[in-house]
């Protein structure tokens, strides 16, 4: 398939008998020709100088410069997740509407998210800088902060739901392995809505960047196992728990898992321990073939996080085997397993020891109690010598709990007292002996009881590969979904929708490039493949190139089935 570039012109204007020179291109919307672009050359004096100042005599000048590469490979996966079709099956173009259609507008929001995220107010003008108009032309007036808001504000609650569903489904459809493994988890994304507007999405809770004093937004996402690509996915209050949501969500998951399952075929969902409660796991204990992997707290449990370490035997995981290949012999993490019974049934409960976990949080937690020993001396002594503002025993103990609250460590490590005028304080060494006894430790619990128990810490350590996922979502350079700016709920839903789909784009990158390379790299590498406009020596007009590849960006579009030839992307 080959991709046709549009030839420029050039554009002469008189002023006092004066002669300029215009390089632009033009298209037709409707019955009129309208200008795509223009740059100014000069004239003819200052076009002659500026050829003479070519380094060689047989280097073109360079015109325009315009990137083309990843926005290339935003179009090609367009082509096999068609978001444009399912967002405009659900809500059709109206009679008097004009420019791009609401399945357009959604597009272009996903494709610059995937390649470097902007805001809505500065789109327009990110893509003037694109090659957007030799691989899909658009009116770029058009997509503007404004333009959104009108398009967005058709879509209600249900047809979101039903253009997700849609993206998902395209999604999976074809894939060759239907998933086994499933990982659920949340997170939240703060947002700089004001206190006073009104919205049931955007509220303040314990947002996990630490912005707690701003209103936020929770997703829950439930991925493959195997591939990270996303199966379903929940909008909800910032401040609603995880457990509160996993419940209320449930039947959705389950629905979806039933969905996916072939026949005899038995899937396993992981979560962390934040999820647990009664209600949930007797919701997947009633489904035979559905299994479950989670978490329990040590400190409901320490008598089992705090078995002699002699009875924690080496596991054959790829992650001890990455340590070996790094003579890192101690640092091997070792499992206990035995069973319980937890919610009413017996479980398989499998207890880690990870020594470098252990290291980190010991010195994370020496250096909080230092810090706190340091401030209650000061605490004692503005209180003995009654000093103003600390006077009060109340005062103070609710000084130290709100540090305590700021250092993110419980309280029950110091015991404050008062005798008389006099304040006086000491270190819990049984408390402190308890939890350092713990650390390092992680107890893991399912019903998987054929499983092997590095197949269940396998399982476990997975949920890392949804936590990388929520990572992208919020760095700088893709996807950033943090801070929203949209001051509706319905539009903050669009917006997470876009990213979302920015999110399974770039992960589908990964998937068909393969050879080691991230989507960070894919795009990067991309980014950097122009489209330029170049005017040769001896041609009467300039024309469109696209420069020659490098070895990274040809193995990129080789796995996706193209190549460059002769300034042209071919398919292969």
């Amino acid at each position: 398939m080959f991709y046709n570039i549009c030839m420029p012109h050039l554009y002469k204007k008189t002023f006092g008998g004066r002669t300029y020179w215009y390089l632009r291109e033009v298209h037709r919307v409707g019955r009129r020709v309208r200008v795509k672009w223009q740059k100014y050359l000069g004239t003819p004096e200052t076009i002659l100088a500026r050829m003479e100042e070519s380094e060689r005599p047989d280097k073109p000048l360079r015109l325009r410069t315009e990137m083309f590469g990843a926005l290339f490979l935003a179009h090609l996966l367009e082509k096999e997740l068609d978001t444009i079709g399912i967002v405009d099956r659900v809500l059709r173009r109206m009679g008097n509407e004009k420019g791009p259609t609401v399945g357009e507008y959604f597009f272009y929001a996903w494709a610059n998210r995937m390649i470097d995220p902007k805001s809505k107010r500065a789109l327009e003008d990110w893509y003037r800088r694109t090659a957007v108009e030799h691989i899909r032309p658009v009116d770029l007036g058009q997509l503007t902060s404004e333009r959104y808001w009108d398009k967005w504000d058709r879509v209600s609650e249900a047809m979101l739901q039903e253009i997700g569903e849609g993206f998902l489904e395209r999604l999976w459809r074809g894939r060759e392995e239907s998933p086994e493994s499933l990982l659920f988890d949340t997170t939240n994304y703060f947002t700089y809505m004001a206190t006073k507007t009104r919205s049931e999405l955007s509220v303040r809770g314990r947002n996990k960047s630490g912005k707690h004093h701003l209103r936020q937004v929770g997703l829950g996402l439930l991925v493959d196992r195997a591939t990270s690509l996303p199966l379903y996915y929940t909008v909800y209050p910032g401040n609603l728990h995880d457990s509160n949501l996993f419940h209320r969500v449930m039947d959705e998951i389950l629905g979806v898992i039933a969905g996916f399952r072939e026949s005899q075929k038995q899937i396993t969902v992981i979560f962390d321990k934040g999820m647990n409660s009664e209600e949930n796991i007797a919701l997947i204990d009633g489904k035979t073939e559905i299994h479950f992997i989670t978490t329990y707290s040590t400190y409901f449990a320490d008598y089992l996080a705090r078995r002699d370490p002699r009875d924690f035997g080496l596991l054959e995981i790829p992650k001890n085997q990455r340590l070996r290949e790094k003579e890192r012999e101690n640092d091997l993490i070792r499992a206990y397993r035995t069973s319980l019974n937890l919610w009413g049934q017996n479980r398989t409960v499998v207890v880690t020891l990870n020594p470098t976990t252990q290291r980190k949080k010991h010195y994370d937690f020496t250096r909080k109690m230092d810090r706190i020993r340091g401030e209650l001396l000061e605490y004692r002594r503005k209180y003995n010598q009654k000093q103003p503002h600390w006077r009060n025993r109340k005062k103070v103990i609710s000084r130290y709990h709100e540090l305590c609250d700021d250092l993110h460590i419980h309280p029950r490590y110091y015991r404050i007292s008062f005798s008389g005028q006099t304040m006086g304080f000491r270190k819990d060494a049984q408390e402190v002996a308890r939890t350092q006894a713990l650390m390092g430790k992680n107890i893991i619990v399912t019903d998987n009881h054929d499983w092997t128990t590095e197949q269940i810490v396998g399982a476990s350590l997975d949920r890392s590969r949804i936590e990388k996922q929520f990572r992208v979502s919020k760095a700088p350079c893709h996807v950033r979904v943090n801070p929203i700016f949209h001051w509706t709920d319905s539009k903050i839903r669009c917006h997470l929708l876009t990213c979302l789909i920015a999110l399974s784009a770039l992960r589908l990158l990964e998937l068909r490039v393969g050879q080691g390379l991230s989507a960070q790299t894919i795009i990067e590498e991309m980014r950097n493949l122009n489209l330029v406009l170049t005017w040769p020596r001896g041609q009467k007009k300039p024309h469109h190139q696209i420069e020659d590849p490098n070895p990274v960006q040809a193995k990129i579009l080789a796995a996706l089935g193209h190549k460059i030839e002769n300034g042209s992307v071919l398919q292969v």
